[in-house]
């Protein structure tokens, strides 16, 4: 994440003309930010979700059968945990594995065990019920993504092999004692969360090329060559998978072969004379893509054809990883923060701000729905739960940075900036299993 931020201050442009440069960095981000204005196409193609009061919302089993695979929880990366039952405060510290290295990506969850890659890419393997570290196994110099489990076995991408390094590595690591499956050297630097499904594992780097591995043995299936830097989690939707690109392009391509379905561009940064850049994860839901952009605005395209749907503006940048989630008393809507310093619900069909939040800072990782609580983190050290048909504010904290939290829906794990803590959401959950 430090990379893309130094990348991402280097905002200048030439006015046409011969007009004066705008002086002064603040006055000049404000207009190029404003320079592109909303746009809404709700007759693009939407899925509306299907509401019957007969179906209860899935309940996340509170035994070895409950799991948080990957980044985004689900494929779709929609970062949305359905409950039976709300989660309310107080949430009661249960423990906390404390350090000081940087926790800038969220652990995910298997059987007991939770496991969290820390950005010295250290990654460790710990009890879910206890915190206590079971195994503790370092894969290189520099990491920022979380694994994916699936079936005994975790998969993690790695920044740099080496301090220093700009080549990279893919690892398949044993849930259970940390020991090294198979492993894959990149030559170039890989911060994608990986995204497993189907016997395959799917990632970009930062040389632009995105991977298919066959997750049993890691061997290529097949590649397909961005026009930029892919550091973006890829997000899988009835059999294709998408992500953006550093060069401002958003792309849809085969699952099974690579081949590419479409590509679109935006043109909203440098005042619409050229693209901003795309690092958050995008999530898929309803038929459309959500992705922020650098330029300031969150976009939604049509998962068929790329049309785009909506464009809205924030004031800033957008690095979140927005959620999507439809909650009791609200439509489909779209989450994400924004560098402004403001949490966003915008109407997932026509990109209509439903509501806004005025956070305690800037918002730069993603966001998580638990139940009908939404979660974000700021910069300066704050975790905040909303409620997400709202954005009436329930809950906060002073710990946090990046990406908020997980959950098994009895406990909360929340991402400090260097600490992992476990949150009990209620005195009891049922049918829980002994802790170890």
């Amino acid at each position: 994440m430090i990379a893309w931020m130094r990348t991402h201050r280097r905002l200048t442009a030439i006015l046409a003309g011969g007009l004066l440069l705008v002086a002064g960095a603040g006055a000049f981000i404000a207009i190029q930010l404003s320079a592109q204005g909303d746009v809404s196409h709700p007759n693009v193609a939407f899925t509306a979700p299907v509401t019957t009061t007969a179906t209860a919302p899935p309940k996340p089993a509170r035994d070895l059968s409950f799991s948080w695979p990957l980044y985004g929880y689900d494929a779709a990366r929609t970062k949305t945990l359905p409950l039976d039952r709300p989660l309310r405060p107080p949430f009661r510290r249960d423990w906390a594995l404390t350090g000081s290295v940087l926790l800038e990506f969220p652990p995910v969850l298997g059987g007991r065990s939770l496991f969290i890659l820390k950005n010295n890419a250290a990654l460790y393997g710990l009890s879910r019920f206890t915190g206590a570290v079971k195994w503790k196994r370092h894969l290189g110099a520099l990491a920022a993504s979380s694994p994916a489990y699936g079936a005994g076995t975790l998969y993690v991408t790695i920044l740099a092999r080496e301090s220093g390094g700009r080549a990279g590595r893919v690892v398949a690591v044993a849930a259970d004692d940390g020991h090294i499956r198979w492993s894959r050297p990149l030559p170039s630097r890989t911060e994608s969360s990986p995204l497993l499904a189907g016997g395959h594992l799917y990632f970009g780097s930062e040389n632009g090329t995105v991977y298919s591995l066959r997750a049993a043995d890691g061997s290529v299936q097949w590649t397909y060559k961005a026009g930029g830097a892919v550091k973006a989690g890829l997000a899988l939707s009835g059999g294709r998978l998408y992500f953006g690109d550093y060069s401002g392009q958003v792309y849809a391509i085969h699952q099974s072969d690579g081949h590419q379905v479409w590509r679109k561009g935006t043109s909203g940064g440098a005042f619409g004379l050229s693209s901003g850049t795309f690092y958050a994860t995008p999530a898929v839901a309803y038929g459309r893509v959500y992705l922020g952009n650098t330029d300031g605005n969150m976009y939604s395209y049509s998962a068929t054809d790329g049309s785009l749907a909506w464009r809205t503006g924030t004031g800033n940048y957008v690095y979140s990883s927005p959620a999507v989630a439809h909650v009791a008393g609200a439509p489909p809507l779209v989450y994400a923060g924004s560098y402004d310093g403001t949490m966003y619900a915008f109407d997932a069909r026509s990109g209509k701000v439903r509501w806004r939040h005025a956070a305690e800072g800037k918002i730069s990782g993603g966001i998580t729905i638990l139940g009908d609580l939404l979660f974000y983190s700021t910069l300066n050290h704050h975790t905040t739960a909303l409620g997400a048909a709202t954005g009436r504010k329930v809950w906060t904290t002073l710990r946090g940075a990046y990406n908020p939290v997980v959950s098994d829906g009895c406990r909360i794990f929340l991402v400090g900036s260097t600490s992992l803590f476990s949150l009990k959401a209620r005195p009891h959950c049922s049918g829980d299993p002994a802790r170890r």
